[in-house]
């Protein structure tokens, strides 16, 4: 008797220990300095590029109805007393073959830059998660923007005092989706080992490519974008919620992925001799109307919910057209839609950091569970997940 007493108090403690949805237990973002105003990036734009009169209002009338109002950038300078933000780091086109900066220029930057964000946003997310840094057991870090070796994951570990042994993995260049990607990635750490605590980061400096070019799309890509740096800690969650402690918490439930057919010709990221270059095509909006509403329905038919029964939503907004587009296929209100909106509005499209700004806002605002993330990138691809 003693001995099945034993080992049903063992199988206990193990039920407790189960792998449940992890649990998200800080969010840190961070922004660069100093920002600017979307009139102020209009005029700097038409500095640069425009070669006549008609060029600088499409790109002042571009920029105005992009939905951002500022953007906080690396390559802003100081404002000095009385004068508009401007910066140094781009120089006025010479000739119509002249492309800026090249590319190692604005690596250089990149490695300069990335890791001052991504240690911030890190520090903040460590600090609410009531963990100590060396707890961290795993790094899983989102970049499009950059390449450097050691990258920004090694100065998390230096200067964040983090364990010398943890553990990293990037993932590289899949665009704005990358944030829920690298979160899937956090998950999986999550359930394969009840001891890991894993820092997911996703780090963008986006200003460095500003393309010269009075192409409407690409005017439309300079008019969006911004830097930032989000990080999350997740931690294994366990069957037995209120032993654990955690049972107010949010947790990730689920993730899924589907790549639009035929689409591949729609949004690019390449590298270029002058930066990176985006593909942008006008009819996306379109392509997500069309594919997203059926696919979401079918992912959460799968948990046996219906869009009506979600509490808020966490849509990237990729642009502003975009952002209607997936609000109209979704049968979404204003207000449904209102923090992707702020997001937009006060920081601009940053990449793969931004709908984790958006699922911070909405924690601010003590949203309403469950939340579903959305994000699009090139494939075209639709990155969703789950939170409850």
């Amino acid at each position: 008797m003693p001995v099945r007493t034993n080992l049903l108090r063992n199988a206990a403690r193990r039920a407790k220990r189960t792998p449940a949805n992890p649990v998200i237990r800080g969010i840190g973002v961070a922004v660069p300095e100093n920002s600017i105003l979307q009139h102020e990036a209009a005029d700097v734009a038409a500095d640069l590029i425009a070669s006549e009169e008609r060029s600088k209002r499409a790109i002042a009338t571009l920029y105005r109805r992009s939905g951002v109002a500022s953007r906080h950038c690396v390559i802003i300078e100081p404002a000095i007393e009385g004068q508009p933000m401007t910066q140094n780091f781009f120089e006025r086109r010479t000739s119509p073959t002249d492309g800026g900066p090249s590319t190692g220029q604005r690596m250089a930057l990149y490695e300069q830059s990335a890791t001052r964000l991504a240690v911030a946003a890190s520090r903040d997310a460590i600090a609410e998660s009531g963990l100590a840094a060396e707890q961290i057991t795993h790094i899983v870090s989102a970049t499009c923007t950059g390449f450097s070796a050691p990258g920004f994951d090694l100065g998390l570990i230096d200067q964040l005092s983090l364990s010398r042994g943890v553990q990293r993995t990037q993932v590289g260049f899949m665009g704005c989706h990358a944030g829920l990607n690298a979160l899937r990635v956090g998950q999986a750490y999550c359930k394969a080992d009840l001891q890991a605590n894993v820092l997911v980061c996703a780090t963008e400096i986006c200003s460095l490519h500003f393309q010269y070019s009075e192409q409407p799309q690409t005017i439309v890509s300079n008019a969006l974008f911004a830097d930032g740096a989000a990080a999350v800690v997740l931690s294994p969650g366990c069957a037995e919620r209120l032993a654990c402690g955690d049972g107010d918490a949010w947790r990730l439930a689920d993730h899924a992925s589907f790549v639009v057919p035929n689409s591949a010709d729609l949004m690019s990221w390449r590298i270029g001799d002058h930066g990176f270059e985006m593909t942008l095509s006008p009819r996306l909006p379109d392509l997500i109307a069309e594919s997203l509403a059926p696919w979401v329905d079918g992912w959460l038919a799968k948990h046996r919910l219906a869009r009506t029964d979600i509490g808020s939503w966490a849509i990237h907004p990729g642009g502003r057209r975009i952002l209607a587009a997936a609000a109209e296929s979704l049968e979404l209100t204003p207000e449904q839609i209102a923090p992707s909106e702020q997001i937009l509005r006060d920081f601009g499209n940053m990449s793969s950091p931004t709908v984790l700004f958006i699922l911070r806002e909405l924690q601010r605002r003590q949203a309403k569970l469950p939340a579903v993330m959305l994000a699009f990138g090139p494939g075209i691809t639709i990155e969703a997940a789950l939170v409850q």
